[in-house]
């Protein structure tokens, strides 16, 4: 699992068979951004729970389903790295 923000959704109109219907994001882990299908329903912004592999394609609906990474969950509450990175002990 990995924890992702999404940026902005990817509109792809012609697509393979059993791909239609899938709303897919543009997330950013780090400096790479990736697209996931979003199996929760987020928004631009929302810091994520991603899975890959074969987790990513069960949890699209399918183990046939063509994707390597899938949105699982949205985070309710993640600190910017500043307000995570704070001295050690504080508190």
């Amino acid at each position: 699992m990995k924890i992702c923000q999404v940026e902005r959704p990817l509109v792809s109109t012609n697509r393979i068979p059993g791909f239609e219907h899938k709303h897919l994001l543009v997330v950013r882990d780090g400096s790479t951004q990736q697209v996931a299908v979003d199996a929760v329903g987020c928004v631009p912004g929302d810091w994520v729970i991603c899975v890959g592999s074969s987790a990513a394609r069960e949890a699209a609906g399918s183990k046939e389903y063509p994707s390597d990474l899938t949105i699982v969950g949205i985070i309710d509450h993640w600190p910017p790295e500043t307000e995570a990175a704070g001295p050690r002990g504080a508190g």
